[in-house]
């Protein structure tokens, strides 16, 4: 599911950030995250397109057991942070890190060529981007 959306929404100028599927007792639900490539913010219009395209080639290619409903949404105050860029973008902001084998850490983003946070009481932990999955811990004062 992941790569048919990729598919269909990257020529369209959209990354993929996240696809979510839960099953419910009747009917699925397909949840897509998206952001913009060029980094400006994602309308309505956006999701409405996006909706529509990707709904009529999940209709074609059907690749989902059962009725579905498919929602798009924007990153949010949650967004996902999985590339260097992604961090670039967030750097001052709170976030939350979790480490395999280290476990979680909430932190300011100080530095990215590896991913420095500041936690409470100014400890500076250093982690690696590979095998971290981290979130905005706190939503920016702007788009960034």
């Amino acid at each position: 599911i992941t790569a048919i959306a990729k598919d269909v929404l990257e020529p369209l100028g959209y990354e993929v950030l996240e696809v979510v599927t839960s099953g419910g007792k009747r009917t699925s639900l397909v949840l897509v995250r998206i952001d913009r490539l060029d980094e400006q913010p994602v309308g309505v219009e956006d999701l409405e397109r996006s909706s529509r395209v990707l709904g009529l080639e999940f209709d074609r290619l059907d690749p989902i057991q059962g009725e579905y409903r498919l929602e798009l949404e924007s990153p949010g105050a949650k967004r996902p942070l999985l590339r260097q860029r992604h961090f670039e973008r967030m750097l001052g902001l709170k976030v939350k890190v979790k480490v395999p084998g280290v476990g979680g850490t909430v932190g300011i983003i100080k530095e990215v060529t590896t991913v420095t946070l500041e936690a409470d009481g100014g400890k500076l932990e250093t982690f690696s981007l590979a095998g971290i999955t981290a979130n905005l811990a706190e939503f920016p004062d702007g788009h960034r």
